[in-house]
């Protein structure tokens, strides 16, 4: 069975992450640095890693091919993908190896620009078009699992 992991803590998708599992019997590993509050479902496991960086290392350490990991961390998501994940951001955008490195090249030179005071501010704000695109996204990639891995559910 493959699982929908979620990088919760920054995570604005969890509703709709919630009733996609729901909808499609899928298990979700939800891991953050502090208790959340979730649905009680036994779908959903809430896994706390406290310490900096715990949490991406042990969402890397855990998915492999045919997961889905939903992580606006563009460091997580390459290490996920390396993993042979499939890697979906909160605003519907899916990274790729194509993509990745570009996304962590604008991600250091952004971080340049943010330390030299020359760029401040991150990215736009969640509007309902955002969440469309991603729960059309997340289906999207879910049905090619399951067409991919056909034994997995």
């Amino acid at each position: 069975m493959f699982i929908i992991f979620i990088d919760a803590d920054a995570c604005s998708v969890k509703d709709e992450i919630y009733r996609v599992a729901i909808r499609y019997s899928l298990k979700v590993e939800i891991i953050a640095k502090m208790p959340l509050r979730m649905p009680g479902n036994p779908l959903f496991n809430l896994v706390i890693k406290p310490d900096f960086g715990e949490v991406d290392d042990w969402i890397a350490e855990q998915t492999g091919p045919g997961d889905i990991v939903v992580t606006t961390d563009i460091p997580l998501a390459a290490r996920c993908l390396e993993k042979g994940s499939l890697v979906l951001n909160a605003k519907g955008k899916q990274f790729t190896e194509n993509y990745i490195g570009s996304a962590l090249g604008m991600r250091s030179l952004m971080e340049e620009l943010r330390q030299s005071g020359l760029a401040s501010g991150g990215p736009s704000p969640m509007n309902p078009k955002d969440r469309s695109r991603f729960l059309a996204k997340i289906d999207e990639m879910i049905n090619a699992i399951k067409k991919a891995y056909p034994g997995k559910k």
